[in-house]
């Protein structure tokens, strides 16, 4: 007779461990429908919003399920505090990262393989080499949990290229049943995880994307100075803990010494800090010590922090995926909680400069190629330095651009970098033959018969410099496990100069054409062009004179998502509007005073079309022609390079005065704000004073 299958466990089981364990009573909304559906052994994707109790889907489960659960996690820095909090409450929980030691590691995987661990937490990274994952097969998975599961999609806003690999990872342990746990993801998004992990008939739970006690603001804004002061005045008006966005390490300490000297409480929180400050950092707003942290983007993942009232954008982030996230940290615990974007324009275009840097067009690639090629030796090795290819190559590329070039081109395999030989070792005599009879005596005999030994080998040509075979030094002087601590010595004695020779980079195959490698310029042009249009959505949210929250839930498709919400600026009316028509004029509507001044009408036509204006703005488009026409003559180009006809008569009908406003216009983009954008609203502006002297 064959033995009858173990029964599954049951949501009411689920319910007693949620309360032995956790301390709770019952599930939250979704929660329930996920662990029920990883009990029953299928594939799921768990949607819960930031602070919606996504890990509860899968550590009460794993408790119940007879195997190991493995979660892959991209937090390294908060695998401790996961496994700490779940050691507190009795639950045999360990982690595995780069933070440990060979032996710790080995203690832990021990552990593991006796079956005294539930939990085992890990970085992607963890796979990507050695037999990990068939060890862990040898011990039996019964679920794997792929926390932040955005990160697997190349739609993500965090892609990670470890993440793309987790199906393979699944696969070596045995395909056992998964779940992806996210808290931003559209429905592009949720289809790609679906696709690179592989689910069979995935359970999809959805609980909304809507946290209806947060309050949505944003305050616009000329100058850091003029985000400094609204920062302030945010802090000063609201009670409770805070927590200030920044986008860089030197923007975290610059914000927070601004606070310090408002007299605000504040501490600065990035990953320049070593891990013992941030430790107390984080201890320090834990325990409300201080009133904010000011802190880079990963501040606050996985940390259960339920009473922070506010929560402060000193920038704009790249994605409302990020946005989203990061003002979810407010109001966790179900209380009226306020979030704020402090919006200049100019943010885009530091976002602009990473996504381009990240994914450089394929134009510069060739170029990078090219440069690196004719850079090769005969053999085809070459010295690769960023900073020098960029300044060689025309127009304006960063190193970064070039980095990213250079990492394309060693993924396709058109480069390759070569470890030093072991083997080889070029080897020069810097003391003479007094000094080292004089200097190495008594006890120096290991070192004395080494350089014997390369002596008989190169003779004379020692004090020039000589590349020598290792394995012809005889031992011990060449072979001993003393041999690499007695060359130390006599180099840091300079007795010697002593270096490895061989490996380095090179190029593959100098005389292949780029267009023989596998590089694929569509998948590159569709990502960039995906950051760009969640660059877009930002600054469409800031600009948005609508109902905030409805923006944000239609972003996800959550169908929750209503046009007046009565929780954010907008809805409320209180919105400053008087400070965005100081930065941002509406890109819709002329000002009425030049509009009403300028009545009589003229034919004015474009590009073969015929447009009735105002006489007042064919006489502006007059004037933007005549710069157009400078322009091109400075830069020797068509005036249609500039500007097109079309483009410059929507400058005069709409006359914008901001750069925001500028882009709106149809043929004006990043690029041509950037080259051409002050002149033109110099002159828009100009004319909007005349007009209005009149």
């Amino acid at each position: 007779m064959t033995a009858a299958a173990e029964p599954r466990p049951t949501l009411d089981a689920a319910r007693a461990t949620l309360r032995a364990r956790f301390g709770f009573n019952d599930f939250r909304p979704g929660q329930e429908r996920a662990v029920s559906s990883v009990l029953a052994g299928r594939d799921t994707l768990v949607v819960l919003p930031t602070g919606g109790g996504k890990s509860v889907c899968y550590q009460v489960p794993a408790l119940l399920l007879p195997g190991l659960t493995v979660v892959v996690t991209p937090l390294i820095s908060l695998m401790k505090d996961q496994v700490d909090a779940l050691t507190a409450r009795g639950i045999p929980a360990t982690f595995v990262n780069s933070t440990l030691s060979p032996g710790e590691v080995a203690e832990r995987m021990s552990r593991v393989t006796r079956g005294e661990v539930k939990l085992l937490y890990v970085a992607p990274e963890r796979f990507d080499v050695g037999t990990a994952a068939e060890r862990l097969r040898a011990v039996g998975v019964s679920l794997l949990a792929v926390d932040e599961a955005h990160c697997i999609s190349e739609w993500g806003h965090d892609f990670r290229p470890s993440y793309l690999r987790v199906a393979q990872v699944r696969e070596k342990l045995g395909w056992p049943p998964a779940v992806a746990l996210t808290a931003t993801a559209t429905a592009h998004v949720r289809q790609d995880i679906v696709r690179q992990l592989r689910l069979e008939n995935a359970d999809t739970i959805i609980t909304g994307f809507d946290r209806t006690n947060l309050r949505y603001h944003v305050v616009p804004t000329r100058s850091d100075a003029e985000k400094d002061e609204a920062l302030i005045d945010v802090l000063r008006r609201h009670e409770g803990v805070a927590i200030v966005y920044a986008s860089t390490r030197r923007n975290v300490e610059k914000v927070t010494a601004t606070l310090e000297r408002a007299g605000v409480s504040a501490a600065a929180y990035h990953a320049g800090l070593d891990d013992a400050h941030r430790h107390d950092v984080q201890e320090a707003f834990m325990k409300e010590s201080v009133r904010a942290i000011v802190a880079t983007n990963a501040f606050g993942m996985g940390i259960d922090k339920p009473n922070v009232r506010v929560v402060i954008h000193h920038a704009m982030p790249g994605t409302i995926e990020a946005y989203y996230q990061e003002a979810g940290r407010a109001g966790r615990d179900g209380k009226p909680s306020d979030v704020y974007l402090l919006h200049a324009f100019p943010d885009r275009f530091t976002h602009e400069f990473f996504i381009k840097g990240a994914h450089p067009d394929r134009a510069t690639i060739e170029r990078v190629y090219e440069r690196v090629v004719r850079s090769a030796s005969p053999s085809g090795s070459v010295q690769i330095d960023a900073g020098a290819i960029a300044g060689a190559l025309p127009g304006k590329v960063s190193d970064r651009e070039v980095e990213s070039a250079l990492r394309l081109l060693a993924k396709a395999g058109a480069l390759a970098s070569d470890p030093p030989n072991g083997n080889r070792a070029y080897v020069r005599l810097l003391a003479t033959a007094d000094r080292v009879k004089r200097e190495l005596g008594a006890g120096a005999e290991h070192e004395l018969g080494l350089l014997r030994a390369l002596w008989r080998i190169a003779g004379d040509r020692l004090y020039d410099g000589v590349t020598i075979d290792l394995d012809a030094v005889p031992p011990p002087a060449g072979g001993s496990p003393r041999a690499s601590s007695m060359r130390d010595a006599l180099e840091g004695a300079q007795f010697v100069e002593w270096h490895r020779v061989g490996g380095g980079d090179r190029v593959t195959n100098a005389k292949r054409p780029l267009s023989a490698y596998p590089l694929d310029w569509s998948a590159l042009d569709r990502r960039r062009s995906a950051e760009l249009a969640k660059l877009e959505a930002v600054q469409q949210y800031a600009y948005a004179s609508g109902c905030r929250r409805g923006f944000v839930l239609r972003y996800f498709g959550d169908p929750a998502a209503g046009r007046d919400c009565g929780g954010c600026d907008n809805c409320l009316g209180t919105h400053d509007a008087s400070r965005r028509d100081r930065t941002t004029a509406s890109p819709r509507a002329p000002a009425a005073k030049s509009r009403a001044k300028s009545r009589p009408v003229a034919r004015v036509s474009t590009d073969g079309e015929e447009f009735t204006a105002s006489a007042g703005d064919a006489r502006l488009l007059e004037r933007l022609r005549a710069l157009r026409t400078g322009i091109a003559r400075e830069e020797k180009v068509p005036a249609y390079v500039v500007f097109a006809d079309r483009t410059l008569l929507e400058m005069a009908m709409r006359r914008p005065r901001s750069p925001y406003a500028l882009g709106e216009i149809r043929g004006v983009g990043p690029m041509k704000i950037e080259k051409y954008g002050e002149r033109f609203l110099a002159l828009l502006s100009a004319a909007a004073d005349d007009t209005e002297a009149a």
